[in-house]
Protein backbone atom coordinates (compact mmCIF):
# COMPACT_ATOMS: atom_id res chain seq x y z
CA UNK A 1 0.00 0.00 0.00
CA UNK A 2 3.09 2.36 0.98
CA UNK A 3 4.20 1.80 -2.95
CA UNK A 4 0.96 2.52 -4.59
CA UNK A 5 0.74 5.84 -2.23
CA UNK A 6 4.27 6.79 -3.31
CA UNK A 7 2.84 6.49 -7.48
CA UNK A 8 -0.01 8.66 -6.73
CA UNK A 9 1.95 11.28 -4.49
CA UNK A 10 4.02 11.38 -7.46
CA UNK A 11 0.83 11.91 -9.98
CA UNK A 12 -0.44 14.32 -7.52
CA UNK A 13 2.75 16.21 -7.66
CA UNK A 14 3.28 16.24 -10.75
CA UNK A 15 -0.87 17.43 -11.41
CA UNK A 16 0.06 20.72 -8.54
CA UNK A 17 2.99 21.67 -11.55
CA UNK A 18 0.51 21.60 -14.66
CA UNK A 19 -2.07 23.48 -12.57
CA UNK A 20 0.60 26.34 -12.17
CA UNK A 21 1.69 25.36 -7.94
CA UNK A 22 4.80 25.38 -6.39
CA UNK A 23 4.58 22.81 -3.54
CA UNK A 24 6.84 21.81 -0.79
CA UNK A 25 6.27 18.86 1.85
CA UNK A 26 4.73 18.69 4.91
CA UNK A 27 4.03 16.35 7.68
CA UNK A 28 5.09 12.95 5.89
CA UNK A 29 6.22 10.50 8.62
CA UNK A 30 5.52 11.47 11.97
CA UNK A 31 7.01 9.42 15.09
CA UNK A 32 5.00 8.53 18.57
CA UNK A 33 6.92 11.95 20.16
CA UNK A 34 5.25 13.76 17.28
CA UNK A 35 1.57 12.33 17.59
CA UNK A 36 0.29 14.82 20.33
CA UNK A 37 -3.14 14.42 20.62
CA UNK A 38 -3.42 11.21 18.62
CA UNK A 39 -3.07 7.49 18.99
CA UNK A 40 -3.85 6.98 15.29
CA UNK A 41 -2.20 8.99 12.07
CA UNK A 42 -2.14 7.52 8.81
CA UNK A 43 1.42 9.67 8.47
CA UNK A 44 2.79 7.21 11.37
CA UNK A 45 2.64 4.40 9.26
CA UNK A 46 3.46 6.06 5.86
CA UNK A 47 0.29 6.48 3.98
CA UNK A 48 -0.42 10.12 4.48
CA UNK A 49 1.45 13.65 3.14
CA UNK A 50 0.13 17.38 3.80
CA UNK A 51 1.63 19.92 1.20
CA UNK A 52 2.14 23.18 1.30
CA UNK A 53 0.83 24.67 -2.16
CA UNK A 54 2.28 28.40 -3.42
CA UNK A 55 1.65 30.18 -6.27
CA UNK A 56 3.34 33.47 -7.15
CA UNK A 57 5.39 33.14 -3.82
CA UNK A 58 2.62 33.56 -2.07
CA UNK A 59 1.48 30.37 0.26
CA UNK A 60 -2.13 29.10 -0.06
CA UNK A 61 -3.77 27.94 3.36
CA UNK A 62 -7.38 27.85 2.38
CA UNK A 63 -9.33 24.17 2.07
CA UNK A 64 -10.18 25.94 -1.85
CA UNK A 65 -6.86 26.06 -2.67
CA UNK A 66 -5.98 23.13 -2.85
CA UNK A 67 -9.80 21.51 -4.47
CA UNK A 68 -8.65 20.89 -7.66
CA UNK A 69 -5.84 18.45 -6.28
CA UNK A 70 -8.06 17.13 -3.39
CA UNK A 71 -10.78 16.13 -6.57
CA UNK A 72 -7.50 14.84 -8.19
CA UNK A 73 -6.78 12.84 -5.41
CA UNK A 74 -9.88 11.58 -4.40
CA UNK A 75 -10.03 10.56 -8.26
CA UNK A 76 -7.22 8.20 -8.06
CA UNK A 77 -8.68 6.19 -4.91
CA UNK A 78 -7.14 8.67 -2.53
CA UNK A 79 -8.98 10.37 0.77
CA UNK A 80 -8.69 14.59 0.86
CA UNK A 81 -8.56 15.74 4.33
CA UNK A 82 -10.79 19.00 2.51
CA UNK A 83 -13.53 16.93 3.39
CA UNK A 84 -13.05 16.50 6.95
CA UNK A 85 -14.77 17.92 10.07
CA UNK A 86 -13.09 20.07 10.70
CA UNK A 87 -11.20 19.98 7.16
CA UNK A 88 -7.39 19.47 6.92
CA UNK A 89 -7.21 20.68 3.35
CA UNK A 90 -3.77 19.93 2.93
CA UNK A 91 -3.78 16.59 4.42
CA UNK A 92 -3.68 13.81 1.41
CA UNK A 93 -4.07 9.94 2.45
CA UNK A 94 -4.72 6.71 0.99
CA UNK A 95 -7.52 5.13 4.02
CA UNK A 96 -6.59 1.67 5.80
CA UNK A 97 -7.87 -0.55 8.19
CA UNK A 98 -10.84 2.27 8.28
CA UNK A 99 -8.83 5.57 8.91
CA UNK A 100 -8.77 8.69 6.43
Amino acid sequence: KQSRFARMLCKLINRAHLLGFELTLGYSYRCEDCQIGRRKSLHKIRLAQDLNLFRNGKHLTAKEDHLPLGEFWEGMGGTWGGRFDPPDGNHYSLEHNGMR
